[in-house]
């Protein structure tokens, strides 16, 4: 009885973290996603397609262009953080993980 007990409780707690873990990204994508919208779209449009009045006038990269798709995600959280051309910086603006969850989100816009 013991063993089966201990095997029960082994089984979930397996369990629980495999759900644990299944839902990180999709919880780093629901905050990408908050994120994106509030910081980022009014200028590179809710699809990244950068079409938005504010993107057209500033010349933004859409994401799912091929120059974007071969920067890295460090080069993507360089930009965010230390911004670029007339991009501002978010260094002050979003933590760490913030910036991780926006770069997952953009990438997460082309597939």
């Amino acid at each position: 009885m013991f063993k089966s007990w201990a095997g029960k409780l082994a089984m979930s707690a397996l369990a629980a973290a495999t759900l644990c873990l299944l839902s990180l990204p999709a919880r780093a994508q629901s905050g990408g996603e908050k994120t994106y919208k509030t910081k980022c779209a009014m200028c590179h449009s809710p699809d990244g397609s950068g079409s938005s009045p504010t993107g057209k006038a500033l010349k933004v990269r859409p994401f799912c262009s091929a120059e974007v798709k071969k920067e890295t995600d460090a080069e993507l959280t360089e930009i965010i953080v230390k911004g670029k051309n007339k991009m501002p910086s978010y260094d002050k603006k979003l933590t760490e993980t913030e910036v991780k969850d926006v770069v997952a989100y953009i990438r997460g816009l082309c597939k």
